[in-house]
């Protein structure tokens, strides 16, 4: 099966549908943004702490990772920065067109695979912003090499992602209140869906999502060359069962050694 492929039909049907991950930003926000009054999410509820960013970003070379939306991207251009969108959903990247011609910004959109960017040269960016997306890929450790590739000696990695444990519950019986242990982790549809599921998560456009462990996304980034420099954790702000006990992103903010 060709997730990926699979993958990003779903996340251009997200975006006709309005999901809440596919919504441009207001121009309100660009212009608060403009002023200098600006913040990003690489999880679901909680900003990135500024701290994590350079005092400005004026000509600042940014990449937002498989980060499409009209979201990330338009919003650190208005700040300031030089800044690139690379995603594989076109309906996705027409978000950030959307954007910035709607605000006249200067973006650089590019459609392409998180895993291979090939399509840009070594140490080509100051800071990468990599929001929760690499859950849709079944292999993360060619990201993190190629995050590090691209970035220059010293550059910013900071990137968004799911705690496994999330996969470890059934989905349908969270719904009725229950959190029940099905799955194991590193969790994947192939491996642990039987045929019947796999072919409704295909009928009914669900994406595939794989839960990575924790040495994969951490340890991952540490192997291809970062220094793990920030931590913290986000929740889905309520709205699911397992936010009662415990939170289920984490973002990391890494540096490339020298």
């Amino acid at each position: 099966m060709k997730i990926n492929e699979h993958n990003r039909v779903v996340w251009d049907k997200k975006v006709a549908d309005g999901v809440s991950y596919t919504k441009p930003v207001t121009s309100k926000r660009i212009e608060d943004s403009k002023k200098g009054n600006w913040r990003i999410t690489v999880t679901t509820e909680k900003p990135v702490p500024r701290e994590w960013f350079p005092t400005t970003l004026k000509g600042v070379k940014i990449l937002c990772l498989a980060s499409g939306g009209g979201q990330q991207g338009p919003i650190l251009a208005a700040a300031g920065a030089e800044v690139t969108v690379v995603d594989l959903s076109e309906k996705q990247l027409e978000q950030d067109r959307f954007v910035a011609e709607r605000d006249r910004l200067q973006l650089t959109i590019e459609k392409g695979d998180m895993t291979d960017l090939s399509f840009i040269p070594n140490n080509t960016f100051d800071l990468i912003v990599h929001p929760v997306s690499n859950v849709f890929i079944e292999n993360i450790l060619p990201v993190w090499k190629e995050a590090a590739r691209v970035l220059k000696d010293g550059g910013t990695l900071i990137s968004g992602f799911t705690n496994p444990l999330l996969y470890l519950f059934d989905d349908e019986q969270e719904e009725k209140g229950i959190l029940d242990v099905k799955n194991r982790i590193p969790y994947s549809p192939l491996d642990q869906l039987t045929e019947d599921e796999l072919q409704v998560y295909k009928e009914s456009n669900q994406a595939f999502e794989f839960g990575h462990t924790l040495e994969d996304q951490i340890q991952g980034q540490i192997d291809a060359g970062f220094l793990i420099a920030g931590f913290y954790e986000d929740d889905f702000g309520g709205r699911r069962l397992i936010d009662r006990y415990t939170q289920t992103f984490i973002a990391t903010k890494a540096i490339k050694s020298k």
